[in-house]
């Protein structure tokens, strides 16, 4: 599933404990959590950060539908290596923007510049595997000459 279709969708005021709009449901710090397997201190950190912003009822924060597709896509966006500036304001586009058009444009541009320092690691990476496989067959062969050699001395 791409990142640009888990992009959000406005909804409406939450009612917790009671009908929710159109049948949306309402979720708890600790329901997204276990929802999404990460910790209820992660969500009020990416909260913090201004990545979602649940409502209130009373003193609880309630979680609607969108502000789970926003945290997949967060948590998608970090796993794929993008900064929380780069995500939040990739799904700030799509309050601004609700073609996606500008959205799409952006996260095509991200991807592209992620895909590029990734190749170049790739590349590094290649190199200094091949520069340690090498170190490790010369430092086997030395210490297969020095076990031949003291087989060799009369003891």
């Amino acid at each position: 599933m791409a990142l640009a279709e888990l992009t959000p969708t406005p909804s409406a005021a939450p009612t917790f404990g009671g009908a929710a709009p159109a049948g949306e449901r309402f979720l708890t710090v600790t329901q997204l959590g276990r929802d999404l397997g990460i910790t209820a201190r992660t969500i009020r950190f990416y909260e913090d950060k201004g990545l979602i912003a649940p409502q209130r009822a009373g003193t609880t924060r309630v979680y609607t539908a969108r502000d789970r597709a926003r945290m997949i896509l967060v948590l998608r966006g970090k796993n794929l290596g993008f900064t929380l500036r780069e995500i939040k304001d990739y799904l700030d586009l799509y309050d601004a923007d609700h073609t996606q058009v500008e959205q799409n444009k952006v996260l095509l541009a991200a991807v592209q510049q992620r895909l590029a320092l990734l190749r170049e690691q790739r590349g590094s990476l290649e190199t200094t595997i091949a520069e340690l496989e090498d170190i490790e067959r010369q430092v086997q062969a030395a210490l297969a000459r020095h076990a031949d050699a003291a087989k060799r001395v009369p003891g």
